[in-house]
Formats: structure tokens, C-alpha cells, sequence
């Protein structure tokens, strides 16, 4: 099968791998015939490239990241003209089986169509980002606005244009279809994350971290990942600030985003001396950091009224650290945790609650161990790129024989 592959967030194969990219080397080793195109990663690295042995075609683009919300606004819409235009150039048959394109950003289903119309090529979608609604919670747009009436259309044209839509859990779905009747249900189905199982250090290597780290006798809660809005960090510096007066009890914050300035501020007019944050690091050194931890925190605003899956879970459950979650009561994360036998969870902004449910963990080590293996089996089980590519498989083999 010729797959096509329509990224924003795609790393230089040659380095590393994410989520998506683990995808599309599953494709690959599964014999398919797929190729990427995404923003370039260099201005001086443009055209089609080679990464990793599969044929990559980078786009220079306006910068996605670390801007304004106008450029990025901006660079999001440009993106489907640029994508294409570089197509057209490329002088490489664009007649592929199947398009992949995942969420975010919706503007690539312009690129998407029109490889639809003029090859007759299926479309999958691996809906991740629910948007604009999501910016609609945050605050982020006007409900009356232009740019949330154009994105909703552009959603809602992205969903009739999909053949299959793949969905993260069954509130997805159910959110989906609640808020879109008129689509065809039938597209949707269970896709939930993935990633690629990661060896686990011996005890010597994590005790050496711990040392490196300063917090060798420290019952450690590590949250790492973006820093954002979405993450609602002031329910995280709510929870250290209840627990100052536990010496054991100490807070790792690996990562970065929009909100880490604002982070840095209220740790410092907290004085909070059980903090630490740290940059980001790279995939393969976090997943070495995380594995000191006794608990991997995961925090989303109480604002969302979407149901969001935080992929930084599978790294978690990988590590066999049990997960604390602080969510909204509008996602399923927090009762699937806890159905798994992986974690614990409180309502966002409910910090004695939370507090609560930490201490659970803190005071019974028996079960924070049982919880961590509970989570890395799931993981093994059900949520490794091999299965991800399974699922999409089945459905796509499926829709060719009806």
C-alpha cells in the first residue's frame, strides 16, 4: 500500500522518533510504501530528504512553535498552500492508497481532499486535538468570533472528508458524535495512543540518578512535558505548596512551554523549597529521569470540556511509575486509570482531594509498586505503535473490501 503521511510535529527521523513517526516506521517495517511530509526542522534542510530509510519531504513553512498565537494562527493557515505547492514540485507520483493526517492542525484536510479528488486515495484521520473547542475552553477564542466560526467549519469539513477516524477513547467517540450528528458515526473507532516499549534501567542506574539528582531519600513526583495553559500548572504548585510541611515529599518539573515563566513566578512568591524545574531533555534522557520517580503527575484544566487523553502517560506507565492525574470530569483518563489499576485521580482544582490521593501512594509503597506494574502491563498489552498500526490496518483493509 502507498501511504502518504501529513505531519506538523515530526522530528528528524535521523535522531529521534515521536508518537507519529513510531507509526510510520511501523508502516514501513510492515512493508508499505509511505513517505512524510512536514515542516522543515533547518532552513537549510528543505526538499525531499531521507530520514531514517523513509523518503521525507520537508517544507519550509512559517515558525508553528514557541510564537504568538496570531503567527501561529497565521502559520496554520498558510500551511495546507505550502504542503502542496511542495507536493507539485517534488516531480513524485502522488497517487497514494491511503492519507494519514493527524490532529493538529485541521488545515491540512485541504491537502488531504484534494489528494482524495484527484487520486480517489482514502483518507484516515488520528483525531488527537479536538480544536477549536479546545481553544474555546482555554479562553483562547471568541465563541462569536470569525476564527472559531472558520476553524469549526474546517473541522467539520475535516470529519466528511475522513473515511476512517481513529479516536482516542470511547468519550471521544461519544463527544464526537454528541457534537457533530450529522456525520456518519460509523467512521469512528478506538485508537488510542501508542508508543515503542523502552528498556527499564536496573536499580543500581536509577539510585545513581537519584544521587545525581540530590534526592536519594526524597519520595519523588515528577511531572514532565509541555508547560501550558492546557496543563493548568497552578493545580501542580497548589499541591507542592499543601505538602511543604512533608520534608520526604519532593516536586521534579522536566519540560517547558508558554507558561514556564509563569510557573518560575509562582514557585519563587510561594517559596516553595520542595520544587525543582528543569528544561526539557531529550526523549531517551527524560525516560532514564522519570524512572527515579515514586509518582508521574499528569495535570489539565478543570476548563476543558473536551475529553483529552495525555499520550505522556504511556512514558509513565512504561517507567512503572504509577500516574496521580488531576483532569477535568469531562475526559474518561481519570476512570480508565483507575479501572487499569494504574493510578489515582482527584477533580482538577480540588487540591485537598488530590492531596489526598497522593498520600494514598505515599503511604502504601506495596500498592504504588502494584500500580506501576498494573500500568507498565497495560501498556504492553494494548498501547505499543505495533497494535496502533494493527488497528489502522484492519479498518483501512476493511473500507477497501466494502
Amino acid at each position: 500500500m502507498r501511504v502518504i503521511f501529513l505531519g506538523l510535529a515530526v522530528p528528524n527521523m535521523n535522531e529521534y522518533h515521536n508518537m507519529f513517526t513510531e507509526l510510520v516506521v511501523e508502516f514501513r517495517n510492515n512493508g508499505h510504501d509511505i513517505m512524510v511530509v512536514a515542516p522543515t526542522y533547518d532552513e537549510t534542510v528543505f526538499g525531499m530528504q531521507i530520514e531514517d530509510g523513509i523518503p521525507t519531504l520537508r517544507v519550509p513553512t512559517l515558525e508553528l512553535f514557541g510564537v504568538g498565537k496570531i503567527q501561529k494562527g497565521l502559520a496554520t493557515l498558510l500551511l495546507p498552500y505550502q504542503y502542496k505547492r511542495a507536493l507539485k514540485k517534488a516531480n513524485i507520483d502522488l497517487n497514494f492508497d491511503l492519507v494519514m493526517m493527524p490532529t493538529p492542525p485541521i488545515t491540512l484536510v485541504n491537502v488531504a481532499s484534494w489528494l482524495k479528488r484527484k487520486y480517489g486515495s482514502k483518507m484516515y484521520l488520528i483525531l488527537r486535538d479536538i480544536f477549536p473547542q479546545n481553544a474555546l475552553d482555554l479562553g483562547m477564542m471568541n465563541p462569536k468570533g470569525l476564527a472559531y466560526a472558520y476553524f469549526r467549519k474546517k473541522e467539520k469539513e475535516m470529519y466528511y472528508a475522513s473515511d476512517y477516524i481513529g479516536c482516542m477513547s470511547p468519550g471521544n467517540i461519544d463527544y464526537v458524535k454528541k457534537h457533530n450528528p450529522e456525520q456518519d458515526a460509523s467512521k469512528l473507532h478506538l485508537l488510542p495512543n501508542w508508543a515503542w516499549l523502552q528498556p527499564n534501567l536496573e536499580e543500581q542506574e536509577i539510585i545513581r540518578i537519584k544521587e545525581q539528582y540530590g534526592l536519594l531519600d526524597k519520595f519523588i513526583v515528577v511531572f514532565g512535558g509541555n508547560i501550558g495553559k492546557p496543563q493548568k500548572m497552578e493545580n501542580i504548585v497548589a499541591l507542592a505548596k499543601s505538602c511543604i510541611t512533608n520534608k520526604d515529599l519532593f516536586f521534579l518539573i522536566i519540560g517547558g512551554g508558554n507558561e514556564k515563566e509563569h510557573l518560575d513566578k509562582m514557585i519563587l512568591q510561594e517559596n516553595l523549597s520542595n520544587v525543582r524545574v528543569k528544561d526539557f531533555l531529550s526523549r531517551e534522557e527524560f525516560f532514564k529521569v522519570l524512572q527515579i520517580a515514586d509518582v508521574g503527575l499528569i495535570s489539565l484544566s478543570e476548563h476543558f470540556t473536551i475529553p483529552n487523553i495525555p499520550s505522556k502517560s504511556l512514558v509513565y506507565f512504561n517507567a512503572k511509575v504509577p500516574i496521580l492525574a488531576s483532569v477535568d470530569l469531562n475526559t474518561d483518563f481519570g476512570t480508565h486509570l483507575e479501572s487499569i489499576g494504574a493510578g489515582l485521580w482527584a477533580e482538577a482544582g480540588k487540591t485537598e482531594i488530590l492531596k489526598e490521593k497522593l498520600m494514598q501512594l505515599y503511604n502504601n509503597p506495596d500498592k504504588k509498586k502494584e500500580m506501576g506494574e498494573n500500568g507498565y502491563q497495560y501498556f504492553k498489552n494494548n498501547l505499543l505503535a505495533s497494535m496502533a498500526y494493527e488497528r489502522i490496518f484492519t479498518q483501512v483493509t476493511a473500507l477497501k473490501k466494502t
